[in-house]
């Protein structure tokens, strides 16, 4: 029958589906017509766009579902056909079917599988395959008939099957039921272990005898892409404490798959270890499997050399200067055929082995595979390493889904570690990266190692070699240490010698996780310095994504533990003498992708002298035209394609940022000149530049603060001069800023502009013009009111800290304004408003405090009743809230309860909003909430209890608050809050405030229970707040002491009695220590609990004299009464005895 009635050149895909339906099985034309219109459909070209668009979805189900309803087992070449069909349509149109459709589909090629004969099953399973990619969850009603113990997949899979494009299939179609779309479920148990352990066994067996290379390399291509998806599903814990070292091994074994020197022999497991661990020892012979035989016969092999010259050469090679580097750089590996197949000649030079450097030629050239060799050989290489690359990537997924904790053991295996003694360096990633010919492969190790490292931060301080002393064998710090200095030395080795643009950019990556993760603090200088002088040349790169992950390395290297010493004398330097002009005239102009003319006559800050060169740079990156061909019109009014592409300068643009923050001293003589490169981003139209502009000021502004309180001002050598900040600040609030926070349609700016009014400087916010002033309170009071929840909590935030401003602090009405709008804030929506508005009020009600004790009475007469009543009802709501918000809604409390007057706790509804507040304070601290929330309860505990307006003694909340603070003094848990809740028991200054009898034996109790308690269960982290714990448990003791009463001194006399030997060691060493107490939280770290020696022997001797007055009235207690003074008298004779030794 002719074909071409079937077909027209305009005939819609629906028109197939309608032939098809016109087929019936009962026409003896039936099989000759189905074939031609399978043909058909398999002939059409769907990767054609306007074919691919008229093709609707529904359609493509409809005609599957059609011809597998038509279509008997018994006609097994049009099964097959159809399968073609299929393959080709999921392949090329990308069709998601109905699950109806799917779900028929894939039960007649289930049931083709145990029907048609053996020799169809090879294509049946890969149309099976590409039905099921990403829809294992939905195919699991057909899972016990291929996975069985006699299922199709489970005998096709096995490596006992002869039939390797069998078992290729059922691999590639056990891979693809691991892939996992989005929205669904992967593949479940016992399904999964079922396939890895399919995976890793096909991955460890080894090429059958006769089995042709060719599918040999794909069916471990399929199998490590399905071992890929298997680790991308979910979080994989190893069930068998060895299939970690298993699948370990065998990666790293296939990381070198096909590549020429590579041993025969590898670990089958490898186990995690501190030290590094030793590959086994092998004969120098070349893998049969992974050299294919040539037609023009072996290459002669070059004569072993000389060993010590290798080495002699090698050393040589490390003192190259700048100029053979950049011969090495510009010849690639071309220039080194010196030095052809050393790698499999010279085993001692495959890495790092002594000083020797290695470069060999055939990794960027394939020179040594002539054209002649044919086809095969090519595939051959390209398929190997596609292995190579597979594995890679397997590895990546493999440390993304198992705990880092795990993978460290096996640093030594992949990460270059001490040199071996009697034989070859071990394989390591850095091998790969080095001696690999396919960029792609390079790339993938330097990715996986960019991984390993990411997060390794803790793990790689144990590193040091800063004097070590010399041992009988290598500590693990040691090791570790050398380790890193590897590789530096390697990454470096990478970064001269690599072409390729793409794997460069994963060089200065992986570069980049080295440095942010190295402690360079416990590590001899030195390392830092080469990375610096070589990524100098990269930032000039013709690749923008070099040019972009360079100045992400050169910020690392500025915020990574800064202020580091090696940096800043690197910093220190000059522009002309960091490295930067060490080119030759025709290097420079070769490489240089920016005009020459402007870093030589260039802007302001650009051609200055005396300018650190990575500052000059990234403002010449912001600021400065590219190099290239362009008009003398073009010189003088720039065009934005002259300009670095917005990634480089928003990546320069953080840098500087960086160097602001970690390296301030240095640059602070270009403040102004910073300003005005954050002037030109914020007037740029492109929204990022504008937010990089605004966060620069914002660090410029935030290292001003925290320069003025670090540096004695009196140095005027050391800080910026204030007049200078005033000016830098008027600038800023006269420039484009003032713009930025009214873009409403960008809030992530207007957020970012509120940052920056909250960073200056105090003393400069005072001097500005008053107008200025009021210019930002009014902006910042007005964007309260945005609809944008950043924009609201980024100004509530600053309203918080202008409160705490000395001046404005008395400004009344801004204090009202911003009250309201705090309160207002705090029913917000979102968390984080509430959250920063909590902060606020905290702020808030500390500066009406000091506003009282400080200045006049301006502010409290404008604090009306109403007001207060309306800010304490919000605090209460606040801690109610979550903890993020609670931990300054306390504080507030506390502080608005020191606030309450006489006469307005006689006003009604305070009395009744007290007994809430302080509800809301026990239940606070008896709650299970986090550290930073009961601490900051015990300490408006403590606040409200300054207030003497307060019934203390006789409230019936009193007694609960007292029990609380007990209660926490003894056995919470954090030591910090030990310390707080100790300290708010010492703060009521009279007897009559700690009520009756009873109460006050509860909280001597407590307190001499907590210092028996202060070293029992101390967590490690906690036992450093010990000494502090003491010494505030010691000055509460004390307190009491001095404000007891007759007839309190029955229970002291019991305790002092029982306890004396405890007592007296803890006030001993209270008195000897004399230290300033810790910083236990961010209200003492002010140091106002630092009490010196002196002060605390006058505590205890004014505790003496109130005891000797109780000791003087008559009646039973004066005989306790002069068994405590004796007891502090030898307490002080024992301090006495005891202070010269200290």
């Amino acid at each position: 029958m002719d074909s071409t009635q079937y077909r027209s050149p305009d005939m819609p895909f629906v028109g197939y589906y309608n032939k098809l339906c016109s087929l019936t099985a009962s026409d003896p034309s039936f099989k000759t017509e189905l074939n031609l219109l399978l043909d058909e459909l398999i002939s059409e070209n769907y990767s054609n766009s306007a074919t691919r668009d008229s093709i609707q979805p529904e359609d493509v189900c409809r005609l599957l579902l059609k011809a597998s309803q038509l279509i008997p087992f018994s006609q097994e070449h049009l099964v097959l056909k159809l399968s073609q069909l299929v393959i080709q349509l999921l392949n090329q149109l990308q069709v998601s079917m109905d699950a109806q459709t799917h779900n028929c589909v894939v039960s007649y090629y289930v049931q083709a599988l145990q029907t048609c004969s053996s020799w169809t099953h090879a294509d049946i399973l890969l149309a099976l395959s590409f039905l099921v990619c990403g829809n294992g969850s939905s195919f699991q009603q057909h899972l016990p008939n291929l996975f069985g113990q006699r299922g199709i997949l489970t005998i096709y899979s096995a490596p006992s099957q002869p039939d390797m494009e069998l078992r290729c299939a059922a691999i590639h179609c056990m891979a693809n039921l691991c892939l996992g779309a989005p929205g669904q479920s992967y593949l479940e148990e016992p399904y999964r272990e079922i396939c890895f352990r399919t995976f890793l066994q096909t991955l460890q067996s080894p090429k059958p005898p006769g089995a042709e290379e060719l599918v040999f390399c794909t069916l471990l291509q399929n199998a490590l892409k399905g071992m890929q998806h298997f680790l991308n599903g979910v979080k994989w814990k190893p069930e068998n404490g060895d299939d970690l070292g298993y699948l370990l091994a065998i990666l790293k074994k296939l990381m070198f798959y096909g590549l020429l020197g590579m041993p025969v022999e590898m670990p089958k497991i490898l186990y995690p270890a501190p030290l590094p661990q030793y590959d086994v020892p092998v004969s120098p012979k070349v893998s049969e499997e992974s050299v294919p035989a040539r037609p023009g016969g072996s290459k002669k092999k070059k004569p072993r050399g000389n060993v010590r010259k290798a080495e002699t050469e090698g050393k040589r090679a490390e003192k190259r200067n700048t100029g053979e580097d950049h011969e090495l750089r510009q010849g690639g590996r071309g220039n080194l055929k010196e030095d052809k197949g050393s790698w499999s000649h010279k085993p001692s030079q495959m890495l790092l082995g002594g000083n020797t450097l290695c470069h060999p030629s055939w990794r960027s050239s394939e020179s040594e595979y002539s054209d002649t060799e044919g086809g095969f050989n090519a595939k051959l290489r390209l398929y190997q390493m596609r292995i190579r690359q597979g594995s890679l990537h397997c590895f990546l997924s493999l440390i993304k889904c198992v705990d880092k904790r795990l993978l460290f053991g096996y640093w030594s295996a992949f990460v270059p570690g001490a040199p071996s003694v009697g034989g070859p360096p071990s394989l390591s990633l850095l091998t790969v990266a080095l001696k690999d010919p396919s960029p792609k492969v390079r790339a993938g190790s330097l990715q996986v190692l960019s991984a390993l490292l990411e997060g390794s931060r803790l793990f790689l301080s144990a590193a040091e070699d800063i004097n070590t002393p010399r041992q009988a064998f290598t500590s693990f710090s040691a090791t570790l240490a050398f380790s890193l200095r590897e590789l530096h030395r390697s990454l470096l080795f990478a970064l001269m010698a690599e072409s390729s643009p793409q794997t460069l950019t994963q060089v200065i990556k992986c570069l980049a996780h080295l440095v942010s993760n190295t402690p360079y603090h416990r590590l001899q200088p030195g390392l830092l310095s080469p990375v610096w002088k070589h990524i100098q040349q990269y930032v000039r790169h013709r690749d923008v994504n070099v040019r972009v992950s360079s100045l992400t390395l050169l910020g690392t290297l500025v915020s990574a533990q800064a202020p580091l010493p090696e940096i800043q004398l690197l910093l220190e330097q000059p522009a002309k003498m960091s490295g930067d002009l060490e080119f030759t005239r025709e290097e420079h102009m070769s490489q240089n992708w920016r005009q020459q003319s402007s870093l030589e006559e260039g802007h302001w800050l650009c051609g200055e002298e005396g300018i650190c060169w990575l500052l000059r740079l990234c403002v010449c990156v912001v600021t400065q035209p590219r190099e290239g061909p362009q008009l003398e019109s073009d010189k003088l009014h720039l065009s934005p394609n002259l300009l670095e592409p917005p990634p480089v300068k928003l990546e320069a643009l953080q840098v500087l940022a960086h160097l602001v923050k970690g390296y301030f001293c240095l640059i602070q003589g270009w403040l102004l000149e910073l300003y005005q490169v954050s002037a030109c981003c914020l007037r740029e139209q492109d929204p990022s530049m504008q937010l990089h502009g605004t966060k620069l000021l914002e660090e410029l502004g935030t290292a001003i603060i925290q320069q003025y309180r670090t540096v004695d001002l009196s140095e005027s050598t050391k800080h910026v001069p204030l007049c200078k900040v005033i000016q830098f600040w008027s600038d800023v609030l006269s420039g484009p800023l003032t713009t930025a926070l009214q873009n409403e349609q960008h809030p992530t700016l207007q957020t970012s502009a509120c940052d920056t009014l909250s960073s200056i400087l105090p003393q400069a916010f005072r001097m500005l013009p008053e107008k200025t002033q009021m210019l930002c309170m009014t902006v910042l009071l007005g964007l309260t009111y945005s609809d944008n929840s950043l924009v609201k909590a980024a100004s509530v935030r600053a309203l918080g800290v202008y409160i705490l401003f000395p001046g404005v602090s008395e400004d009344v009405m801004f204090m009202m304004d911003s009250a309201n709008v705090i309160v207002t804030a705090l029913e917000d929506h979102s968390p984080n408003v509430r959250a920063k508005a909590a902060w606020s009020l905290g702020n808030l009600t500390d500066a009406i405090i000091v506003n009282m004790e400080c200045v006049s009475g301006d502010l409290q007469k404008e604090l009306s009743s109403g007001l207060l009543l309306k800010l304490v009802k919000s605090s209460i709501q606040a801690a109610k809230d979550k903890d993020r918000v609670k931990s300054n809604a306390v504080r507030a409390l506390g502080n608005l309860l020191h606030l309450l007057q006489p006469h307005q706790l006689k006003e009604p509804g305070f009395e009744e909003l007290l007994d809430h507040a302080m509800s809301v304070l026990v239940d606070t601290v008896q709650s299970d909430a986090t550290m930073k929330v009961r601490w900051n309860a015990c300490y408006a505990l403590g606040n409200a209890f300054k207030n003497p307006a307060l019934p203390l003694g006789t409230a019936s909340w009193a007694a609960k608050a007292y029990s609380a603070l007990s209660c926490a003094v003894v056995s919470c848990k954090n030591f910090k809050v030990r310390i707080k809740s100790a300290a708010a028991l010492a703060t009521p200054s009279s007897r009559a405030q700690y009520g009756n009898s009873c109460q006050f034996a509860q909280v001597w109790t407590a307190i001499v229970k907590a210092l028996e308690n202060s070293k029992e269960g101390a967590d490690f982290l906690e036992y450093r707040y010990h000494t502090s714990l003491c010494d505030q448990l010691c000055q509460t003791l004390l307190h009491l002491l001095r404000v007891c009463q007759p007839q309190d001194l029955q229970t002291i006399q019991g305790t002092v009695t029982d306890s004396s030997s405890l007592l007296m060691g803890f006030l001993v060493s209270y008195l000897v220590d004399g230290v300033t107490l810790a910083g236990t939280g961010d209200q003492e770290d002010n140091g106002k609990n630092g009490t010196l020696s002196h002060d605390r022997v006058t505590k205890m001797t004014d505790a003496v004299s109130a005891l000797r007055k109780l000791s003087e009235e008559p009646g039973e207690c004066s005989a306790g009464a002069d068994i405590i003074i004796m007891f502090l008298e030898e307490v002080l004779r024992n301090y006495k005895q005891t202070k010269p030794l200290g």
